[in-house]
C-alpha cells in the first residue's frame, strides 16, 4: 500500500507517452490486468489487519478508477489525432469548381445512322423496318438469289430451328414494304444483320443501310445523281470523286459497286485504300424485274433502283477507325472520343 500512489504516477506517464492503441492496451493489462500491479494489491488485501482492509481495498478501487479514466481520456486523444491527420490528408478545397457529372454520348454507330437517316429524309425518303428473323423466302426467294447461290450456304448465313434464320442484309424489309405499298416508294431500311464472320473488318452481327427508289421515271441516272449526293454531304466533301463499276447481284441488274476518292489520303494512295486512291463503299442496281413480280408491281410500268451499304464501314471511314471491333468492346477510352 506504501508504493500505490507511485504506481498511479507511473502508470499515468506511460499512458500519456503512448500514441499506438495497441500500445495503449498492453499498457492496460499491465496495471489492470488479471496479474496487473493493481490487481496484485487487491489480491493482498487479505494479508492486512481486518480493521485496515475497508480503508486499502477503498483507495485501491479509487486507483483503479483514476487509471481507467485516464485510460478512457487517452484513447480519445489518440482517435481525435488520427482523425485530424485523416482530416488534413482528405481536405478539399471547397472554393475550387466541382468536378460535375459525367455525361455519355452517343455510340459511332448510332450517330452514323442518325446522319444517314437525316440525310436521305431530307430528299424524301421514309424510314422502314421490318424483323431480324425472316424466312428462306424473304431472304433469298423474293430477292431472285436462286437455290444454289452461294450466299444460302452455312457458313454465311445462321439458320435457326424450323427452317428459319437470321436476316443477311436489310433487304427483306423492302420486300415486306411493297407487298403493303404500291408506288411511288422511296425508303431506306436501317437495321441490324448477320453474317459466320469475324476479323479485323468483319463481326457477324453488323448494321446496314438498304435503300429502294419504285416510280414510273426511274433510271441509272437517278441512282447515280442521288448516291452521289449522299456521298458527298455525308463526308462533307462537295467536290468527292466517285465512279461506278460494273457488278453482279442477284436482285438488281444491271449491278453496280461504287466507289467514293479515299477520305483518308485524299486519293493519293494509303494502306486504307490499298494505295489505289479509291474506296468500295456500297453495292447497288437496277431492281430485277422479277423481285417486282414477287410483290406483284408491274415491271413494265415501274422501274426501281436499290443499294445498300455497311454503317459501321461509313463510320469508320468518317471517324478514322482502323478496326471495327473497336466499336463493340465498349471501352469507354474508345467511345468517349465520340461524346
Amino acid at each position: 500500500m506504501q508504493d500505490l500512489d507511485r504506481l498511479i504516477a507511473e502508470a499515468l506517464a506511460v499512458f500519456e507517452r503512448i500514441e499506438d492503441p495497441a500500445q495503449l492496451e498492453q499498457a492496460k493489462a499491465r496495471y489492470l490486468g488479471k496479474s496487473g500491479a493493481l490487481t496484485d494489491l487487491l489480491k493482498g488485501l487479505g494479508k492486512l489487519p481486518a480493521e485496515e482492509r475497508p480503508a486499502a481495498g477503498s483507495r485501491i478501487n479509487q486507483a483503479k478508477q483514476q487509471l481507467e479514466d485516464a485510460l478512457a481520456r487517452r484513447r480519445e486523444a489518440i482517435q481525435g489525432k488520427k482523425m485530424e491527420v485523416r482530416l488534413a490528408e482528405e481536405a478539399l478545397d471547397v472554393s475550387l469548381p466541382g468536378r460535375g457529372l459525367g455525361v455519355g454520348g452517343l455510340h459511332p454507330v448510332t450517330r452514323t445512322l442518325e446522319r444517314i437517316e437525316s440525310l436521305f429524309r431530307s430528299i424524301g425518303f421514309d424510314v422502314a423496318s421490318g424483323p431480324e428473323i425472316e424466312t428462306d423466302f424473304y431472304n433469298f426467294t423474293a430477292l431472285n438469289i436462286p437455290e444454289d447461290h452461294p450466299a444460302r450456304a452455312m457458313h454465311d448465313t445462321f439458320y435457326v430451328e424450323g427452317g428459319a434464320l437470321l436476316r443477311t442484309h436489310t433487304s427483306p424489309v423492302q420486300v415486306h414494304y411493297m407487298q403493303k405499298h404500291q408506288p411511288p416508294l422511296k425508303i431506306i431500311a436501317p437495321g441490324r444483320v448477320y453474317r459466320c464472320d469475324s476479323d479485323v473488318t468483319h463481326t457477324p452481327m453488323f448494321h446496314q443501310v438498304e435503300g429502294l427508289w419504285v416510280d414510273e421515271n426511274v433510271t441509272l441516272a437517278t441512282l447515280k445523281g442521288v448516291l452521289g449526293d449522299f456521298m458527298q454531304r455525308f463526308f462533307e466533301r462537295e467536290n468527292l470523286p466517285v465512279r461506278f463499276r460494273p457488278s453482279f447481284f442477284p436482285f438488281t441488274e444491271p449491278s453496280a459497286e461504287m466507289d467514293i476518292g479515299c477520305v483518308i489520303c485524299g486519293g493519293s494512295g494509303c494502306r486504307v485504300c490499298s494505295h489505289t486512291g479509291w474506296l468500295e463503299v456500297l453495292g447497288c442496281g437496277m431492281v430485277h424485274p422479277n423481285v417486282l413480280k414477287h410483290v406483284n408491281i408491274d415491271s413494265e410500268k415501274y422501274l426501281g433502283f436499290a443499294f445498300g451499304l455497311g454503317v459501321e464501314r461509313m463510320a469508320m471511314l468518317r471517324y478514322g477507325v482502323n478496326d471495327i471491333r473497336l466499336f463493340f468492346e465498349n471501352d469507354l477510352r474508345f467511345l468517349k472520343q465520340f461524346n
